[in-house]
């Protein structure tokens, strides 16, 4: 019964808790977020993390990983794909180099420091890209180029993180080398087999509308994918994070993609985001001293580092200076890369309480202001584009 009673505090806190912070006017991740906070043991101390809690997280987070592969479409930017590397790089090798200074720069060791660095390359650009779409940078180069580009980086930090965990906590005796190549190898086979399986169920199955089979077969493919990666060493958010690659583009049905998001953000991934927010010690915010002073490191590097290196990403690929600028606005949001990997180093005790803290807030500042500056910029960089053709 216990258990029954967290689980109807916490998806409470998400429905009722998420509503109210949405009344004044706050991303519903960060809504959840807060309402984490409120109900967590640094709030009201309602909630409590038990097992099976834990578990609804972890499948949350995978849930979450998956949804960020799923919206990776390959062959919208295969054209892109020499720019976009050009642009992911210098947009991530800075910011690495600033993440591992902060960290060292606060006591942390070299694992906790390299940590921090590979968050500090993603870049969550699924915050701005509704932003960007409404107001029609989509069709436009610089849109194509900022979004390819930060999907790139967000891949890379994946891959950096997932060999990061394999040198430091050993999950497989092959070596790292052949390791990835057996990886990269079954994601080729996974990526050719899995659409084909997905056509020979719905022949048998007889009814193309059966969008409830349909979500039960991808259900089936997450978790097995997610179940083969992990037998071969690699970490469930990055087993997710693949699944959802292998199967972006075979899963082009509008109504079995609002299913699946119903299903991603109606239950498991906001349960994730609450006990995130269920993490964050608040009263650090008000003690002053190194912790305050690393939160606000932490954030006004994270922000500087990205925007800095975006806007020479984008004048190295030719862009206006307004639209240099509109491209280091638009990779700032940290999300949903950067909270999976910073629970995962917390659960491996790579990094504490007051860096966690400092990844929540951050969070939270960079997907409220992210859209708002980027509406304004993506305006003007509309208009100027109008004007020029």
């Amino acid at each position: 019964m216990a258990e029954l009673l967290s689980f109807l505090i916490l998806i409470s806190a998400g429905l009722f808790l998420s509503e109210l912070f949405k009344q004044f006017h706050l991303p519903y991740v960060v809504g959840l977020i807060l309402a984490g906070i409120v109900i967590g043991p640094f709030g009201l101390d309602i909630l409590i993390v038990d097992p099976t809690i834990d578990f609804l997280g972890t499948i949350g987070l995978v849930f979450l990983m998956f949804m960020a592969g799923l919206e990776i479409k390959f062959s919208s930017f295969r054209k892109m794909i020499g720019s976009a590397s050009k642009f992911s790089a210098i947009n991530g090798i800075f910011p690495f180099a600033a993440g591992f200074f902060i960290a060292s720069y606060f006591g942390y060791d070299f694992v906790g420091s390299f940590l921090l660095g590979i968050i500090f390359v993603s870049s969550s650009i699924a915050v701005i890209i509704p932003v960007m779409e409404s107001q029609g940078l989509m069709k436009l180069r610089v849109g194509k180029l900022i979004v390819s580009g930060a999907i790139l980086e967000d891949i890379f930090s994946l891959l950096l993180f997932s060999v990061f965990l394999q040198v430091l906590t050993p999950t497989t005796e092959i070596p790292l080398y052949l390791f990835y190549i057996i990886v990269f190898i079954s994601l080729y086979a996974l990526r050719l087999l899995i659409p084909k399986a997905r056509e020979y169920f719905r022949t048998i199955h007889g009814n193309k509308s059966a969008f409830e089979e349909e979500v039960r077969f991808i259900l089936v493919v997450l978790i097995g994918t997610v179940v083969f990666f992990d037998l071969l060493g690699m970490h469930a958010i990055i087993a997710g994070f693949f699944a959802g690659l292998v199967l972006s583009d075979s899963i082009k049905n509008k109504i079995l993609l609002k299913k699946i998001h119903a299903l991603s953000y109606g239950l498991f991934i906001p349960i994730f985001f609450i006990i995130i927010g269920s993490q964050m010690d608040v009263g650090v915010l008000f003690s002053g001293g190194t912790a305050l002073a690393l939160i606000a490191a932490v954030v006004c590097v994270s922000v500087l580092s990205k925007f800095i290196s975006g806007w020479v990403a984008g004048k190295l690929n030719g862009f206006t200076s307004r639209e240099s600028i509109l491209a280091g606005v638009a990779t700032i949001p940290q999300l949903s890369t950067t909270l999976a990997v910073a629970f995962v180093g917390l659960e491996m005790g790579v990094i504490d309480e007051n860096l966690i803290t400092a990844m929540i807030v951050l969070s939270i500042a960079t997907t409220f202001f992210g859209p708002i500056l980027v509406k304004l910029l993506a305006r003007r960089c509309t208009e100027e584009s109008s004007t020029a053709h």
